[in-house]
């Protein structure tokens, strides 16, 4: 399905759509051989309370962002390469429902879905189109996935201590390996996790030690490796770090007002997504309609852009 829609005038117009749609504050999305699979609004559980992004799924690549206005202006990009991608599906709890994880070597966060039905479109077109891409590239899924990081919300005292309460003094902070809320001194180390970012990461004292006690039986297995096989190189790894920048939004996770008000999270039954087969929408939608709604979007965002041009920051990439 996806092959036949990579030259077509209607894959273009929505990614013209797309790249308008979050202006200046996006970067580039038409690529040779890049599809929109399809799109929607999905709730993203955030660091400080869910919030609803509006996603984009395309062949190669997972886009979300702010709705600063719905289905006119969206800003604060985020791109995540599919190859790094691996979904968990998780169980329903109380208002909570629909829901799974996106896990990637740089960021992992769950997201929801307004229906039971539109979590396994979202799963199975996802899931299609990370395994095409391996097929299609010869690479292997990745092995190695950032922590989930528990939500602000979920625990008052932290979670390694257990002992010291937050307040406006005692801050809450996130242990960047398994992703727990603790307080400062129980996450005073901080160790390089190399999928990551290239500089060192708040960890809790926990997985600083469980890291440190690793190391140490590395390095004296090198030490030994080292007498027969000659010097070790410093530089393993460095290219992967290279080309996978930090997701630094993890801290706040995009939790500005920057919202548009008329979108409400958790999703109410009637949101609804958009997955383009062979041309037409798996929601029904025909074609022409599709085609008039773009072209309107990009001329309704482009007078926009100026005026909401000052909520925009700059594209965060996960590579």
């Amino acid at each position: 399905m996806v092959d036949r829609l990579v030259n077509s005038e209607a894959n273009a117009r929505r990614i013209a759509m797309v790249e308008s749609c979050f202006g200046t504050s996006g970067q580039p999305l038409n690529e040779p051989g890049r599809v929109l699979v399809g799109e929607g609004v999905l709730t993203k559980m955030c660091r400080k309370k869910p919030k609803p992004r509006q996603f984009f799924l395309f062949n190669d690549i997972l886009v979300y962002g702010n709705i600063v206005l719905n289905k006119k202006k969206y800003n604060k990009q985020h791109i995540i390469p599919l190859e790094e991608v691996q979904l968990s599906s998780l169980e329903d709890d109380g208002q909570f429902r629909n829901g799974w994880l996106i896990k990637t070597p740089t960021k992992s966060f769950a997201v929801y879905a307004a229906t039971a039905t539109e979590k396994a479109e979202w799963m199975a077109h996802i899931s299609k189109c990370v395994s095409d891409l391996l097929r299609k590239s010869g690479k292997k899924a990745a092995e190695n996935h950032a922590a989930v990081w528990v939500p602000d919300s979920e625990t008052q005292v932290c979670m390694h201590c257990k002992k010291t309460q937050f307040t406006l003094i005692n801050r809450r902070h996130h242990c960047r390996k398994c992703g727990k809320v603790v307080c400062g001194p129980c996450s005073s180390k901080k160790v390089m996790l190399v999928h990551q970012s290239s500089k060192p990461l708040r960890v809790c004292l926990t997985c600083h030690d469980e890291m440190s006690s690793a190391q140490s039986q590395t390095n004296n297995a090198t030490a030994v490796n080292s007498n027969l096989k000659g010097p070790v190189s410093d530089d393993d790894g460095e290219e992967d770090v290279k080309e996978r920048n930090n997701d630094s939004s993890g801290e706040e996770d995009s939790d500005e007002d920057t919202d548009d008000p008329s979108i409400h999270s958790p999703q109410s039954a009637t949101e609804t997504m958009t997955f383009y087969e062979g041309g037409e929408a798996s929601n029904g939608e025909a074609p022409s309609m599709l085609d008039a709604s773009a072209s309107s979007a990009v001329d309704t965002a482009s007078d926009l852009d100026t005026s909401v041009n000052e909520t925009t920051a700059a594209p965060e990439t996960l590579k």
